[in-house]
């Protein structure tokens, strides 16, 4: 008890999966296994972080014994270890399916092909793991602005793994993107530190005061973050690089990736800049994520492949996020929405991941991923169905999913701050949400005589899908302990009077 208590957890979360990416491409033949490995093992130090963390609160850890400001430190608490916590159990799930789906004999890709998408997806996955639960730890802006540099050369490199020109393409605009965004994300830490000289998260936040300095820092470093994030109107670049990646890509994009941006940029709003932030900049933002909704989902609803369906539906999930912002300018309502919105980070990364897989069984089966011509895919392919619409439930927002306790708190802190349009907003996506869902299960579950034989599909790839939209589910019967541990070391930004 005492080794699980006192282990240095924040460093195995990141040297676990760093030194599997070096050992995944020496040692191709066995790089599934190490894979796994490495994802159950990452795994087990998030599960002892977070038993640190509930147990003696914040944590914060200085790799190789140096402190600020020449050394690097690590931190933790409620906040990152939640989103550890979605990374680690997203992650074994799609190793597990990766497993099957690079290797499958009856895959319709020819085997070569195979082979070239196996050798290299395991180290760029395990290099986007490491540099994701890096930022997630990261308590300087320039650890910041490196891991997702990091994350974001190993995204763009999976999502071209396809090799098709349409993946390629999307890669590359995708790549350019995400070099703009970090250029604008790091013109803001130039910023920064020429005026404090220091980079580090919490020095910084007892030193910046309003004024042109900061707003420009501010905006230089939302704007790259929104760019990165996809939020809209700059998501152009998301759909086709989520649609024309292989399976497990997608999910991790999805799910994962675009995660990390609105995660770093919680950090800055709520800690770094809480002294700068003005009422007029968080209701921009938040009609941007209303843009996202209604947009997102209208294209979502109009798409004629089911994984650009799913992809486009990320751009309109991704805008509930963005309604944090001007539901925390209440002070009231502030707790609320800010652990509303963490929490549907967690619900949409376990149903979106178990929506993407399951979209990629049907596709593998049929052999293309029109809608229109899906009808009877149930009667082969009941396990992955069920999965898409277990975690079109929680997309959705219906009890008891985790989804609905996420938009339930949402509508709670719009309708607590007297916000009216935004609750109606959060009503009228989940309407539109239902409508693209339901498109997709309309063709599903028509009863007809498959025409032509469908490739088998894996059970374990299945399973896969079909497990993580039973956890969205779940989410909604577990949520006190998630909210409980968001607030240890939550900002005192979002706190009401007398509240801690």
């Amino acid at each position: 008890m005492t080794l699980w208590n006192t282990a240095p957890w924040l460093v195995w979360c990141i040297v676990l999966p760093l030194s599997a990416g070096i050992l995944t491409f020496l040692f191709r033949r066995a790089a599934p296994w190490i894979g796994i490995a490495s994802a159950l093992g990452s795994a087990i130090a998030v599960a002892g972080l977070a038993a640190q963390v509930m147990h003696s609160g914040p944590l914060r850890y200085s790799v190789g014994g140096w402190g600020v400001p020449l050394g690097i430190d690590l931190r933790a608490d409620g906040l990152s270890v939640l989103m550890l916590v979605m990374s680690a159990v997203i992650a074994v799930a799609v190793s597990v399916y990766a497993a099957c789906y690079f290797s499958d004999t009856d895959a319709a890709d020819k085997h070569a092909a195979q082979a070239h998408q196996r050798a290299y997806f395991w180290p760029l996955w395990m290099f986007l793991l490491a540099g994701l639960n890096g930022l997630f730890l990261a308590a300087d802006i320039f650890h910041l602005y490196v891991t997702l540099e990091l994350l974001g050369f190993a995204a763009v490199s999976l999502a071209a793994l396809a090799g098709k020109r349409a993946a390629v393409v999307a890669a590359m605009r995708y790549l350019l993107v995400s070099l703009s965004g970090s250029l604008f994300f790091l013109f803001g830490v130039a910023i920064l530190y020429a005026a404090y000289a220091t980079v580090d998260l919490t020095a910084l936040a007892g030193k910046v005061q309003p004024g042109p300095l900061a707003w420009s820092a501010l905006a230089l470093m939302a704007a790259g973050l929104l760019i990165k994030g996809a939020v809209f109107p700059l998501h152009f670049w998301l759909p086709p690089a989520h649609a024309n990646a292989p399976t497990p890509v997608s999910a991790l994009l999805s799910a994962l990736v675009v995660k990390a941006s609105f995660y770093i940029l919680l950090r800055l709003w709520f800690e770094l800049f809480s002294a700068v932030v003005t009422p007029a900049t968080a209701t921009f933002l938040g009609l941007l994520g209303a843009g996202a909704i209604l947009w997102g989902s209208a294209q979502a609803l109009h798409q004629p492949r089911l994984k650009l369906l799913v992809a486009y539906s990320t751009v309109a999930q991704l805008g509930y996020l963005m309604l944090v912002f001007p539901l925390t300018q209440n002070a009231g309502s502030a707790l609320t929405a800010w652990s509303a919105c963490v929490y549907f980070v967690l619900a949409h990364a376990c149903a979106k991941t178990a929506m993407f897989l399951a979209a990629g069984n049907i596709a593998h089966a049929a052999g293309h991923d029109r809608i229109a011509d899906l009808d009877g895919i149930t009667q082969a392919l009941p396990l992955s169905v069920a999965a898409f619409a277990l975690a079109g439930i929680s997309l959705i927002g219906l009890p008891p999913s985790g989804g609905f306790i996420a938009k339930w708190m949402l509508l709670q802190a719009a309708i607590g701050s007297g916000e009216w349009g935004w609750a109606t907003l959060i009503l009228a996506g989940s309407l539109l949400a239902v409508a693209y869902v339901l498109r997709v299960l309309w063709h599903a579950f028509t009863q007809v005589e498959v025409a032509r034989p469908l490739h088998r599909v894996p059970r374990t790839m299945e399973w896969s899908a079909l497990a993580l939209s039973l956890l969205a589910v779940l989410l909604g019967l577990m949520a006190a302990r998630p909210v409980e541990l968001l607030r240890t070391g939550a900002p005192a930004s979002i706190h009401a009077p007398g509240q801690t």
